[in-house]
């Protein structure tokens, strides 16, 4: 069962990547990326948030955009996006089953 919210420390291990800058993706892109604050003001993430930092991830780490187009590409159209994370996602759970199965073959 899925979380319904996620802490900032889940969120960065998530997406391997630093916590600052998670939390300077959550600023630069409000518009899309709207965290929750709990009683001590710690940001807390909806799995559709989540979804939205992987797709700024992608397009700012793998296509080398810069965060300005990628604001421009989430404006224009961010389901052509949404696909190839999703696709990125799926091609990643299969190779870490993948090398489970070669280390289970090679025991």
């Amino acid at each position: 069962m899925a979380k319904l919210l996620y802490t900032m420390g889940e969120v960065a291990n998530m997406l391997s990547e630093a916590p600052s800058a998670v939390r300077y993706w959550s600023n630069y892109f409000e518009k899309y990326v709207k965290p929750q604050r709990n009683a001590k003001g710690n940001r807390l993430y909806h799995p559709e948030d989540i979804e939205t930092l992987k797709e700024i991830q992608f397009m700012v780490k793998n296509q080398g955009l810069t965060l300005e187009g990628a604001m421009q590409r989430l404006k224009e159209d961010h389901r052509s996006v949404d696909r190839r994370v999703k696709a990125l996602d799926s091609l990643r759970a299969i190779r870490k089953q993948l090398v489970q199965v070669r280390e289970a073959i090679c025991r």
